[in-house]
């Protein structure tokens, strides 16, 4: 009988994924985690490929900077309305359309820049390409979480986040096979222009879906412009217990995941793994490692909780870096790329899924743009400008010195976790909005 409840169990919390919306939200996914991918891991890729040193490389990470700094601009997009578009289509829907015809054309010119000729060019590019991006993050956060009811946030999140490791591995793997001599060697502008039709899918989920849930309910008046679009949001999120030390949380929490994420390709690269090894291994173990990993994030929330399944994630994706320590004591070892690998995508896919629908509970839906921009903010300020010295540190400490030191790092966010517990702080709030800010009840961490 236990084995029956315990099956039944399971089917029940698999069941969601198959509903509509959480379709939608990986439709979503696909176009919002593409152009990540290609300024960062396929971005440094491309630039060892062409002889750029790792200390360039590591700073160039910093070009991504606009994720960081999407939460000053999402208010804008939270309220200003766009002339007959948003009549046609709906507010959020009607920002999608235009920023992903504007990236759609960055995209392109970021892939003909020719890093080794222009470097100029191709940072000028690659900022425009991330400005667009932080700005379709917004648009898209925003609308995922308004189109999924609460009782399939969870999955939604999840599928989510399948659809994003999509389209990291679209723009990852697909990319460099069409670009690379060894694949179909059509060069990096084709490679990057073909993949930006990774564009269309959330198109197509913002077509079927309809409008937001609750674009009305954003829409409230009689306090003035400024007030209701700048002041409003981070005022109703800083009210909240703990708020400071929830933002200090979830910069901290991915950084040791994000510095060595940053230094990957580089150190697979240098370790003389070919392209087609390279494109085979991820071809198989990592679409694998993905589709296990982001399938067991919304179970393992349901299991654990939100506090364990935090802890218990963060743990694991800072064990799966001492993988790639032991693959560069190896070196040339496709064994351990392979173990490396696949350990590295079944935690990531875990760990994302259960952050991401952490960051989303923390949202309001009075202020859903605006509020979810701030805290990813802060969540990729880690992978940004904290995680940029990460090629001094590979210079200065070689490759497995480094692993060990993204290890060490990853330590104060599992700290500050245990602090959340012990303070009994806000994780999980109330996602639906309020009549007067900062009404909504809180809930504790959940053991």
């Amino acid at each position: 009988m236990s084995e029956a409840v315990a099956r039944r169990g399971f089917g029940a919390a698999m069941a969601p994924y198959l509903r509509p919306r959480p379709f939608a939200a990986f439709l979503l996914g696909i176009s919002s985690g593409f152009p990540l991918t290609l300024l960062l891991g396929t971005m440094t890729f491309w630039l060892a490929k062409v002889g750029i040193d790792k200390k360039t490389i590591g700073f160039a990470i910093g070009l991504t900077t606009p994720y960081t700094l999407k939460f000053l601009w999402a208010p804008l997009i939270d309220r200003i309305r766009l002339p007959v578009l948003a009549n046609l289509v709906g507010q959020r829907r009607a920002w999608l359309f235009l920023v992903q015809a504007l990236l759609f054309v960055s995209v392109w010119m970021l892939g003909a820049s020719q890093p080794e000729l222009h470097l100029g060019v191709f940072a000028f590019w690659a900022i425009v390409t991330a400005f667009l991006s932080a700005t379709q993050d917004i648009v898209i956060d925003a609308y995922r979480i308004e189109i999924l009811p609460d009782d399939e946030l969870a999955h939604g999140t999840a599928t989510n986040q399948f659809g994003y490791r999509t389209g990291n591995f679209i723009a990852g793997v697909g990319t460099i096979a069409v670009a690379s001599s060894e694949g179909l060697g059509l060069g990096w502008g084709l490679g990057y222009g073909l993949t930006s039709l990774c564009l269309i899918p959330a198109a197509i989920a913002a077509l079927w879906m309809g409008p937001g849930l609750h674009e009305q309910t954003v829409r409230r008046g009689g306090r003035g412009w400024f007030t209701d679009t700048v002041v409003s949001p981070f005022r109703e999120f800083f009210r909240r217990r703990g708020a400071l030390l929830i933002l200090l949380f979830v910069l901290v929490y991915k950084l040791g995941d994000a510095m060595g994420q940053g230094m990957l390709n580089p150190m697979i690269v240098e370790l003389g793994f070919s392209d087609t090894e390279f494109l085979a291994i991820n071809k198989v173990v990592g679409l694998w490692g993905l589709l296990i990993g982001t399938a067991l994030g919304a179970p393992f929330l349901a299991w654990l909780g939100m506090g364990r399944a935090l802890f218990v994630s963060g743990v694991l994706m800072m064990l799966s870096n001492a993988t790639f320590a032991i693959l560069a004591m190896q070196g040339h070892s496709p064994t351990w790329l392979f173990i490396a690998v696949a350990t590295e995508q079944v935690t990531s896919g875990i760990g994302l899924t259960v952050f991401a629908t952490y960051l989303s509970g923390l949202a309001n839906l009075a202020y859903t743009a605006t509020q979810f921009a701030l805290l990813s903010s802060f969540a990729v300020v880690g992978r940004t400008w904290l995680s940029t010295p990460s090629g001094y540190v590979a210079e200065e400490f070689g490759w497995v010195g480094f692993w060990i030191v993204t290890m060490i790092v990853a330590l104060p966010g599992l700290i500050l976790l245990w602090v959340l517990w012990r303070r009994g702080f806000v994780v999980e709030q109330a996602r639906q909005p309020t009549a007067e800010e900062g009404t909504s009840p809180p809930q504790k961490l959940t053991p």
